[in-house]
C-alpha cells in the first residue's frame, strides 16, 4: 500500500488534560484513513496517554512515534522566583524518541519536570537536555517555543543564539526548526523569520499543525473544552481561546497544499517517522528482588519451608485428625509446586512481608480479599485468615497453572495503619523503586453535560434539570440517553440551546479531565521506575504517570494497599473490651456458629455491620434468618444487580418452601450449601469438572469465557464440555442444560473467595455487636466521629437500644468516645474547634492533678494559650463542665473573669511567689463566684449543644414528636436511600439551615437544609411554596415537607471507583423538591378527628376548669374539643368546647401538669 507523503508530527491527544480533544482510537482511524504511516503524540508535559497511544498504534498498522512538548525554562529549572506569572515561567519544545535509550531519556525528563522543575507547569531546562538529549529528535515547537517566541517579537539576534544553542544539544541532524500554517498573524511572522534561519545556520524545517482536536467542526467543543479548563464562560471576553479553527489533524493533500512554498519542510516528517524507531516489550515481569535472610540463598527452598513451617503452624490451633492434616499437607504441596513452577515464590514472600510486618507492628489487617483467599499457602503464611478447604475455595480461583498471570493480592488494611505500611514498603525496597499509581477521571455524560452547560453560560437550574433527565445507569453515554429518554430527546428536538449543549457534551464526553492518584495501587520493581514508567507529582507525592493497566502490561507488580474502616473499627472496639472488661478477644479463634451473633443477624439488627447495614440487606436477613457462615458467604454474593432476582427461591428453599432437585445427582455435593441454586464462579468450575472432566484450570478458562461471552469461544467449550459429559455418562440433554445454566449465571456469578474473606469481616462486627454491644457503638462513633449524619444515625441506634450517650466531660472524657460504668461518654476531640493540642492538655493535667473541680480549677491548671476562650465556649456549650456542679449559663456569663483570675494564680504558683503574694491571690480566689443567674431554657441549651457538636446529644427537639412523625411520615433522611427517584415523600424535622436567593425573574426561594432524628437532608424550596411557607424556616418548630425524591447523582464523582467497605450509605446528593410545607402541627390538626379532655370530678376544683380555658385559648387550632368529667362508679358528662384546638405536644404536656395525669387523647 502506498503510504502518504506526510506525518503528523505535533499532536495533543486528550492527555493534554482540558486542553487537547482528541480520543487516540479516533485518531488511529482518522490517520489510517489518510494512508499515514505513523503519527506522534506530544501531550503538553506529560507521557500519560504515551502507552495506550502505542498499542493503539500498533493494532491500527501505524508506528507510533512516542513524544512530549515539554515545558522549557527560561534558566534554571529550580528557579522559582522572578518570573511573572505562567506566560514567562516556561517555553515549549518538542521531543520525539528515536529509539530505546531516547525512550528511556524522555521518562526521565518528563518526571524531573515534575519532581524538580515544576513551576505552574512541570519545566525541565537546558542543563538536563544536554544530560538526556541523547537518542531524542527536537522540534522547536509552535509559537510558544523560545525560537519562534523571539522571532515574532523581533528580537532576531537572541533567536538565533537559542536556536544554535538546541542545535549544539541535539546534533546531528537531530534539532529541526517547526513552521506552521494556522492563520495566525504572529505564526507567518515566524514562519519568514524561522526559513531565513534554516538557511543561515543549516538546521532543517519541518511542517506541522500543532493539532488538538480531530476534524474542523470540532473547533467549537475545543473552545468549550478550554473554557472548562480555565473556569471561564464562552462570553468571557478575556477567556483563554485559539484565534482559529485550523488545530485540527488535517489530510497530508492539506498539508501539502499549505506548505507548497516548502516541500522540504514536509519531506522531513517522513525523514523524522523513518529515524524514529521504538519497540517496547510488553509481558515480561520485572519481579522486585525479595532480601533472603542471612544464611537463605535458595528463593524456592526458603518459600517451601515457610509455607510448610506456616501450615504447621496453623495446626496448633485446629481441632484436626492425622487424615484431615494429610489432605491440608497434599493441597500445600500441590499449590507450593504449581507456585514455584510459574515462578511466583518471590512474590508471594514479599506480599507475606508487609503484612506480617503490619500484624508485628499492631495494624489491622483484612482476612483476604478476592482469589487469594482460595490459596493454602496465602492461608499458611498468614497472607490470608480463613481457612479456604472447608468452604470449598478452589486455588485455581487465584492462580490458573494452565493460563499463567501475574497473581493478584489485594490487601485491607486499617486506615490508620495503611501509611505505615507503604512506607515499610518504600523504605524496604527503596522510595525510588516504590509509588503509587495514577488514575484519570473521564467526563462521563451528566459530568460532561453540567461541565459544558458551566462553559457556555447556560443558567445553573436548565443544566440542571437537563442532567437528572439522564438515566442513573453505569455507564451510559448520552446518545444512550437520547435513546431512553423521550423527555431528553424532546427537548433536544425542540430547543436549539439544549441541542447545542447536549451536541458539544457528546463532542467532549469521554474525554480524560483530570489525574489523581488511585485510592490503592502501589507498584514494586526491581530497578528505579523511572526506567518503566515517567513520574507525576500529586498532592506533593511522586506517582506513576501510567495507569493500573498499562503498569501491568508493562511487566510491573502491583498492589493494592486498601484502607478499610472496618477493621479500624474492630481494633477499636477490641481495644475498649480490654480496658472496660478485661477480656483479650482474638477474632482469628471466634466461634463460626455463635447463637447470639445468628440472632442479631436475623432480627436485622446490623446498623454498623460490615457489608450488612442498609435497609434492604436489613429486611433480607429477616427473610431469610441466617443460621450458618455458608448463609452470610451466600448472602453477600447474591445481594447485588443481577442475583437479586435469585434471593427469594434462596429463601423459600432454605426454609422448605420448595423442595431442592439436582438435575444429576453429581450437583449436589457442588450445590448443597445454597440450597441448589448456583451463587459462585467456583460452583462452575467444580460443575465443570464433576459433569465434563474439566481439570480445575480448564474450568477456570471455561469460567473466563462465560463471563466474556465470546461466541466462537463459547461454542468450542460447549463441544469440549458435552464430549467430556459423554465420557461421564451424563444424559446429553441434561448436560446440554447444566451448560446453559451455567453460562447464564456467569453473567452475574461472584467470587467466592472474596465473598467469604468479606463474610468473615461481616461476622466479627455481628459478634462484637452481639455480645458487646456498648463497646462495638462508642468504636463506631469514634470511626465516624467527622461525619455528622452518621453520628445522628448512631445516635439514634442508642437511642433505640437504651444505650444512654453521655456529654464530653473534661472530668471524664477522653479523646475518642469510652465506655463508663455501660454508658458511651463522647470524647473530646469530638468537639468543635477543640484540636488535638488542647485535648492532649486537658487529659494530661488531669492524669496529674486529677479531676477539675471548677471553671476556675480548670482556668488556673490549663495553658489557656493553648486551651483559648473558643475552646472553653465549646467545653461549656456541649455540656463538658457540667460535672462540676454549675450551671451552663453561668459559667459562659463569669468565662472572662474565670480566665482572668485562673490565668493570674497559675503565673504566681509558675513564678514561685506564692509566699511573697499568697494572701491577695488567696482573696481573689475566694472572691471570684459564678454569676448568679437561671439556667438556659431547654431549647437554648439543645441549640449551644448542637452548635458546639454539629448535633443535639442530651435530647433532640423533635424528641416529643416521634410519635406525631411516625404517623405523618413516610420517609426518614436515611431511608431516602433505599427509595426511587421522583419518589413522593413526606419528611419531618426541624429547619437546621436556609439559604434564600433570587430566581433570574426577581422570584425569591430557598434551600432548606432539614434536620430529623436521623440526619439531614438538602430541601428545594420553589417560589410558589416559598411565597407559602418562608415564615417556618425561623425557629424551632417542626415541619413536614412533602415533595418528590431527586436522588441526585449518589454523592460520588461518576468517574471514580468505590474502593469502600461496600456498607450502603444515604445518597449525598438526594434532594427533595417541595410540593407543599406546613407546620407539624398544621399536619397533625389535618388527621385529628376530635382532641377528648378527660378530668376525674374528684378533686376538680373551679380554678382548674378556669385555668384549662386559659391554657386552651393559648392553643386555639382547627380540631373539635370534648371534655370529658366523669364522676366515678357513675357516669359520665360530655361537653363540645366551643372553639377548636391544635393538638401540640406542649398543650398536652400542659394538661398533664395542671391535672396531674394524662388528660389529653387524641383521636
Amino acid at each position: 500500500m502506498h503510504h502518504s507523503d506526510f506525518v503528523h508530527l505535533h499532536l495533543h491527544t486528550q492527555y493534554s488534560l482540558l486542553d487537547g480533544a482528541n480520543r487516540i482510537n479516533d485518531l488511529m482511524e482518522k490517520a489510517r484513513e489518510f494512508k499515514m504511516p505513523a503519527i506522534a503524540i506530544t501531550d503538553h508535559g506529560n507521557m500519560f496517554g504515551a502507552m495506550e497511544f502505542y498499542e493503539s498504534a500498533v493494532k491500527h498498522g501505524i508506528k507510533p512515534i512516542i513524544g512530549c512538548e515539554v515545558y522549557v525554562a527560561p534558566g534554571s529549572r529550580l528557579e522559582k522566583s522572578g518570573v511573572k506569572g505562567i506566560s514567562e515561567a516556561a517555553f515549549h519544545l518538542l521531543l520525539l524518541v528515536k529509539n530505546e535509550t531516547g525512550y528511556k531519556n524522555l521518562m526521565k525528563l518528563v518526571s524531573l519536570g515534575y519532581t524538580e522543575g515544576f513551576y505552574y507547569k512541570p519545566r525541565i531546562d537546558k542543563e538536563l537536555l544536554r544530560s538526556y538529549g541523547e537518542g531524542l529528535i527536537a522540534l522547536s515547537s509552535c509559537l510558544k517555543g523560545e525560537v519562534p517566541y523571539l522571532l515574532s517579537r523581533g528580537e532576531k539576534e537572541k533567536a538565533y543564539l537559542v536556536a544554535e544553542e538546541f542545535k549544539a544539544i541535539f546534533p546531528d541532524r537531530r534539532f529541526f526548526l517547526e513552521i506552521q500554517e494556522n492563520g495566525i498573524k504572529e505564526q507567518t511572522i515566524a514562519n519568514k523569520g524561522l526559513m531565513e534561519m534554516a538557511t543561515k545556520l543549516d538546521i532543517p524545517l519541518v511542517a506541522t499543525n500543532d493539532c488538538h482536536y480531530l476534524k474542523r467542526e470540532d473547533a467549537k467543543a475545543h473552545e468549550v473544552l478550554l473554557c472548562i479548563q480555565t473556569g471561564k464562560t464562552m462570553k468571557d471576553p478575556d477567556r483563554m481561546a485559539f484565534t482559529t479553527d485550523q488545530f485540527y489533524v488535517k489530510s497530508p493533500e492539506e498539508m501539502i497544499k499549505a506548505f507548497d512554498y516548502c516541500p522540504e519542510a514536509i519531506k522531513n516528517t517522513i525523514e523524522i517517522a523513518e529515524r524514529c524507531n521504538l519497540k517496547l516489550e510488553f509481558g515480561k515481569y520485572h519481579l522486585p528482588h525479595y532480601h533472603l535472610p542471612e544464611g537463605q540463598s535458595d528463593m524456592d527452598l526458603y518459600f517451601e519451608e515457610e509455607a510448610r513451617k506456616g501450615l504447621e503452624g496453623r495446626f496448633a490451633v485446629m481441632n484436626l485428625s492425622d487424615d484431615q492434616k494429610e489432605v491440608y499437607r497434599n493441597r500445600l504441596e500441590f499449590e507450593i509446586e504449581m507456585i514455584k513452577k510459574m515462578k511466583f515464590p518471590g512474590y508471594l514472600l514479599i506480599v507475606a512481608d508487609f503484612i506480617n510486618h503490619a500484624k508485628e507492628r499492631g495494624i489491622p489487617v483484612g482476612p483476604g480479599r478476592g482469589s487469594a483467599a482460595g490459596s493454602l499457602v496465602a492461608y499458611a503464611m498468614r497472607i490470608t485468615d480463613l481457612d479456604p478447604l472447608p468452604y470449598n475455595l478452589l486455588f485455581e480461583r487465584f492462580l490458573n497453572p494452565e493460563r499463567i498471570s501475574m497473581p493478584d493480592i489485594d490487601v485491607d488494611f486499617c486506615i490508620n495503619g495503611r501509611e505505615e505500611v507503604i512506607k515499610y514498603v518504600r523504605d524496604k525496597y527503596g522510595r525510588d523503586n516504590v509509588s503509587q499509581i495514577i488514575t484519570f477521571g473521564t467526563m462521563k455524560a451528566k459530568a460532561a453535560i453540567r461541565d459544558v452547560g458551566r462553559g457556555m453560560d447556560v443558567p445553573y437550574s436548565e443544566v440542571d434539570r437537563i442532567a437528572k433527565l439522564v438515566p442513573n445507569t453505569l455507564g451510559i453515554t448520552i446518545k444512550d440517553a437520547l435513546k431512553q429518554e423521550p423527555r431528553l430527546n424532546d427537548l433536544y428536538k425542540s430547543s436549539p440551546q439544549v441541542k447545542d449543549l447536549l451536541d458539544i457534551a457528546q463532542a467532549l464526553e469521554g474525554l480524560t479531565r483530570h489525574a489523581s492518584k488511585h485510592a490503592a495501587g502501589v507498584v514494586i520493581a526491581n530497578r528505579p521506575l523511572v526506567e518503566y514508567t515517567p513520574l507525576y507529582l500529586a498532592d506533593e507525592e511522586v506517582i506513576t504517570q501510567y495507569d493500573m493497566k498499562y503498569i501491568e502490561k508493562l511487566g510491573l507488580i502491583k498492589f493494592d494497599f486498601l484502607g478499610l474502616q472496618t477493621l479500624t473499627l474492630i481494633e477499636d472496639a477490641l481495644k475498649l473490651i480490654k480496658a472496660v472488661r478485661g477480656e483479650t478477644i482474638d477474632m482469628t479463634k471466634l466461634p463460626l456458629n455463635d447463637e447470639a451473633t445468628y440472632r442479631l443477624l436475623s432480627s436485622g439488627d446490623t446498623t454498623g455491620v460490615f457489608q450488612l447495614e442498609s435497609s434492604g440487606m436489613k429486611d433480607l436477613l429477616k427473610r431469610l434468618k441466617p443460621s450458618t457462615f455458608e448463609d452470610i458467604i451466600a448472602l453477600i454474593a447474591l445481594y447485588r444487580p443481577g442475583p437479586m432476582n435469585m434471593i427469594p427461591e434462596f429463601i423459600d428453599r432454605k426454609h422448605g418452601r420448595v423442595e431442592i432437585k439436582y438435575e444429576i445427582p453429581e450437583l449436589e455435593p457442588i450445590l448443597k450449601d445454597t440450597y441448589g441454586v448456583m451463587v459462585y464462579q467456583e460452583q462452575v468450575m467444580q460443575i465443570s469438572q464433576a459433569v465434563a472432566g474439566y481439570s480445575l484450570g480448564e474450568a477456570d478458562i471455561l469460567r473466563r469465557a462465560m463471563g466474556k461471552k465470546k461466541a466462537d469461544e463459547m461454542a468450542k467449550q460447549k463441544e469440549r464440555f458435552l464430549e467430556g459429559a459423554r465420557h461421564k455418562k451424563v444424559n446429553p440433554k441434561k448436560a446440554e442444560k447444566i451448560f446453559d445454566l451455567m453460562a447464564k449465571f456467569a453473567e452475574y456469578g461472584f467470587n467466592k473467595s472474596h465473598s467469604a474473606a468479606y463474610a468473615l469481616i461481616a461476622y466479627n462486627t455481628a459478634y462484637l455487636k452481639a455480645h458487646y454491644p456498648v463497646e462495638f457503638t462508642a468504636a463506631l462513633l469514634t470511626c465516624e466521629v467527622s461525619n455528622t449524619d452518621k453520628i445522628i444515625k448512631y445516635i439514634g441506634e442508642c437511642r433505640d437500644h437504651n444505650i444512654t450517650v453521655l456529654p464530653p466531660d473534661v472530668n471524664d472524657s477522653q479523646r475518642d468516645f469510652s465506655v463508663i460504668d455501660g454508658k458511651i461518654r463522647f470524647g473530646l476531640a469530638a468537639v468543635k474547634g477543640v484540636g488535638a493540642a488542647a485535648v492532649d492538655i486537658v487529659i494530661e493535667e488531669r492524669g496529674k492533678g486529677g479531676g477539675f473541680a471548677s471553671l476556675l480549677d480548670f482556668c488556673e491548671r490549663v495553658d489557656l494559650r493553648k486551651v483559648n476562650r473558643k475552646v472553653m465556649e465549646g467545653l461549656i456549650k456541649c455540656g463538658a463542665f457540667d460535672s462540676t456542679g454549675a450551671a451552663r449559663a453561668q459559667m459562659m456569663e463569669g468565662l472572662d473573669r474565670a480566665m482572668e483570675v485562673g490565668q493570674s494564680l497559675r503565673k504566681d504558683t509558675n513564678a514561685g511567689q506564692m509566699g511573697l503574694f499568697g494572701g491577695a491571690a488567696l482573696k481573689s480566689t475566694t472572691d471570684f463566684n459564678l454569676p448568679d443567674i437561671p439556667e438556659w431554657p431547654e431549647n437554648i441549651v439543645l441549640a449551644n449543644e448542637k452548635e458546639a457538636l454539629g448535633f443535639f446529644i442530651t435530647g433532640h427537639p423533635l424528641a416529643r414528636f416521634s410519635d406525631d412523625i411516625k404517623k405523618l411520615a413516610n420517609a426518614s433522611t436515611v431511608t431516602l436511600s433505599e427509595m426511587a427517584d421522583r419518589s413522593e415523600v413526606r419528611v419531618a424535622g426541624i429547619v437546621a439551615a436556609s439559604k434564600e436567593i433570587n430566581t433570574k425573574k426577581g422570584d425569591r426561594m430557598a434551600f432548606i437544609t432539614l434536620e430529623d432524628l436521623d440526619g439531614f437532608v438538602e430541601v428545594i424550596v420553589l417560589p410558589e411554596i416559598f411565597k407559602k411557607a418562608s415564615h417556618l424556616f425561623f425557629g424551632d418548630e417542626p415541619i413536614l415537607v412533602k415533595g418528590n425524591l431527586d436522588v441526585g447523582e449518589d454523592g460520588k464523582d461518576e468517574n471514580s471507583e468505590d474502593e469502600g467497605n461496600g456498607n450502603k450509605t444515604p445518597k449525598k446528593g438526594a434532594k427533595i423538591v417541595a410540593s407543599e410545607i406546613m407546620s407539624l402541627t398544621q399536619a397533625k390538626e389535618k388527621t385529628v378527628k376530635a382532641v377528648h379532655f378527660k378530668i376525674n370530678a374528684l378533686g376538680l376544683t373551679k380554678d382548674h376548669l378556669v385555668k384549662l380555658k386559659e391554657l386552651l385559648e393559648g392553643y386555639n387550632g382547627n380540631c373539635p374539643s370534648f371534655l370529658h368529667i366523669s364522676i366515678p362508679n357513675t357516669g359520665e358528662t360530655v361537653i363540645a368546647l366551643h372553639d377548636g384546638v391544635s393538638p401540640t405536644p406542649a398543650l398536652e404536656e400542659g394538661v398533664e401538669k395542671l391535672f396531674g395525669y394524662k388528660a389529653m387523647v387524641v383521636e
